[in-house]
């Protein structure tokens, strides 16, 4: 980060080498959508070249590009949660099949009943699990879980004491556990 600072441009492919992999999977799962994790990869990277004048080396690189990370992700989902969305159920009125949806019109893109896997199926209540969680906890979770962030350093991005973070991850734990066990999945005990 400081090369790049000092407008070596190459420095920046590294970092985003480096950053990209992990910056996505936290993305999509606090947005829950591989386009809107894509977007917003960008969109943090984008800062990321905006900002360079102003890091400093007080922490991580990692840790800084995560706290932009976290902080596009809620900026997103305040947006999302305003957005107005077309209903699936609303009638296509004008068209020539008056009593076709817009759900009908979408297609399936989901596996057939028959190949569905039971690691996809717990890929699936767990996706859905986590997105259920509240944002705190969720955020804590995957900075844990998918970006191996100790909790010093997810403390430091999300602005609050290492302990609270500990707590966030141990709820967290306890709501995914519980919303696997109400699915009929019996997570392993550790």
């Amino acid at each position: 980060m400081a090369r790049f600072k000092r407008g070596d441009a190459k420095a920046f492919e590294v970092l985003l080498r480096r950053h990209r992999k992990s910056i996505y999977n936290f993305c999509l799962r606090m947005l829950g959508h591989p386009t809107a994790a894509e977007d917003a990869m960008q969109e943090v990277f984008l800062k990321v070249v905006r900002s360079a004048g102003g890091w400093e080396k007080k922490a991580k690189v990692s840790t800084w590009i995560f706290a932009i990370a976290r902080n596009h992700c809620i900026d997103a989902q305040r947006k999302a949660h305003y957005r107005k969305t077309a209903s699936l159920d609303q009638s296509l009125k004008g068209e020539r099949d008056e009593g076709s949806t817009l759900g009908d019109r979408v297609s399936d893109e989901g596996p057939g009943p028959d190949r569905a896997a039971e690691s996809l199926r717990l890929r699936e209540v767990l996706a859905e699990a986590i997105q259920r969680l509240a944002p705190e906890q969720r955020e804590v979770f995957v900075m844990r879980e998918y970006a191996g962030m100790p909790f010093k350093e997810i403390a430091e991005v999300v602005g609050v004491p290492e302990n609270t973070v500990k707590s966030r991850m141990r709820y967290a734990l306890e709501h995914l556990r519980d919303a696997l066990k109400a699915r009929g999945i019996s997570p392993r005990t550790t």
